[in-house]
C-alpha cells in the first residue's frame, strides 16, 4: 500500500469517460465551446483494465464515473458492465443529468444506486446563461424519475455571485423536499479562474455567505461525515441534510484521498497540480509488467497532493471530472 508522511493513501478514484459535454458551463469553458472527446480517448476495455490495476496496485475501494459528461459516451455500457464485476465498494456516476432519464434503466441494469447531479439554478433562463447546452425541464424530469426508482441522489450547485446566488434557498428547498442532498461547491480556481484572479473574486461565493443565507430561514446543525470526506456536511433537522465542499474555506487537502484518471489515460493525484503521470501505454500490458511501473507513479501522484491548501491549477476540471 502505498501511503504518504501525512497518513494518506489513493482510497477513492474519478474516472473521466470522455472529455466530450453536452453544455460549455461558464465557470469550466468561458469560450462557450464545448469540448469535444479526445482522438486519443482510451477505449472502455482500457478503462475497465486500468481501473482493476488501481485497484490492487493502490488499493482503490470507491469509484466515481465522472466526464466532460459521461452520459454522452458510447463507452459508457461496456465499461459499466465490466467495472461492476471488479467487487469495489461503490461505484456512483456524476452527471449534468440532461440524458439521465434516457440512461437511468442501464444505470439501473448495471447496479447504480447513487448519483450526484450538477444542477446550479431551477431558473430557466439562468440555467440557459450558465450551462449555454440542453434545458433544465428535461433535467428536472429525469431528477424525478431516479427519486422514483430510489436511486440516491445528490445535487451539486456552485454558487456564483451575480449569476445563481440568489438561487440558494430555492435550490434547497427544492432538494429538501425531495429528499436529495444538496451540496454548495465553491468556485475553484481551475483553469481560466487560475489564471484570472478577478474574475475568480467577483464570481467567488463562500461557505459563510452561504450558512448566513441558508440560515435566514432555516436552523441547522453540522453532521458527521467521513474523515476524507470533500463535504462539510449539516442537518436540518427533520427535514434533511446539506454539504458544503468549501475547498477555499476550509481547506480539506489534509485527508484527501482521491486520484483522477483521465480519458486520455493521464493519472492526476492533485487538483491543484500541474503534474501528470501517463499510464495508457501500460494498459496494454499483462499484470505482471503494469503493476511495477504503475506502483512507481502512484508514487509520484501521491507526493504532488498539497499539504494544507488548494492553491488553484491551470488544469480544466471538465478534462479530468469533477
Amino acid at each position: 500500500m502505498i501511503v504518504d508522511r501525512q497518513g494518506r493513501r489513493f482510497r477513492n478514484l474519478r474516472i473521466s469517460l470522455t472529455a466530450a459535454c453536452n453544455y460549455a458551463c461558464t465557470y469550466c469553458v468561458p469560450n462557450g465551446k464545448r469540448l469535444v472527446a479526445a482522438q486519443d480517448e482510451l477505449s472502455a476495455e482500457a478503462m475497465v483494465r486500468g481501473v482493476a490495476y488501481l485497484i490492487e496496485a493502490a488499493g482503490i475501494e470507491r469509484l466515481r464515473i465522472t466526464g466532460g459528461e459521461p452520459l454522452v459516451s458510447p463507452k459508457l455500457e461496456l465499461f459499466l458492465r465490466q467495472v461492476s464485476q471488479l467487487g469495489l465498494a461503490d461505484i456512483s456516476l456524476t452527471s449534468n443529468g440532461q440524458l439521465l432519464s434516457r440512461k437511468l434503466p442501464l444505470l439501473l441494469e448495471c447496479g447504480m444506486r447513487r448519483l450526484n447531479i450538477s444542477l446550479d439554478t431551477l431558473d430557466p433562463q439562468a440555467f440557459a446563461r450558465i450551462a449555454r447546452g440542453g434545458d433544465l425541464a428535461s433535467v428536472l424530469h429525469g431528477l424525478e424519475e431516479a427519486r422514483a426508482a430510489g436511486l440516491q441522489v445528490k445535487i451539486n450547485m456552485v454558487p456564483l455571485r451575480g449569476h445563481n446566488h440568489e438561487q440558494v434557498l430555492p435550490l434547497l428547498d427544492y432538494c429538501l423536499e425531495r429528499g436529495f442532498e444538496l451540496r454548495f461547491i465553491e468556485l475553484m480556481r481551475m483553469g481560466h479562474l487560475a489564471r484570472d484572479g478577478n474574475a475568480f473574486q467577483q464570481q467567488f461565493y463562500g461557505m459563510n455567505e452561504l450558512l448566513a443565507r441558508i440560515g435566514e430561514r432555516y436552523e441547522f446543525v453540522q453532521a458527521e461525515a467521513p474523515l476524507d470526506a470533500t463535504a462539510l456536511r449539516y442537518e436540518i433537522p427533520g427535514q434533511g441534510f446539506f454539504g458544503v465542499i468549501a475547498n477555499e474555506s476550509v481547506p480539506f487537502c489534509r485527508t484527501c484521498s482521491r486520484l483522477r484518471l483521465s480519458s486520455t489515460g493521464w493519472l492526476h493525484g492533485c487538483l491543484s497540480s500541474s503534474n501528470r503521470h501517463y499510464v495508457g501505454d501500460l494498459l496494454d500490458k499483462p499484470r505482471h509488467q503494469a503493476l511495477p511501473a504503475l506502483q512507481r507513479l502512484l508514487v509520484q501522484a501521491l507526493a504532488d497532493k498539497q499539504d494544507i491548501a488548494f492553491s488553484g491549477g491551470v488544469t480544466v476540471m471538465k478534462i479530468i471530472g469533477g
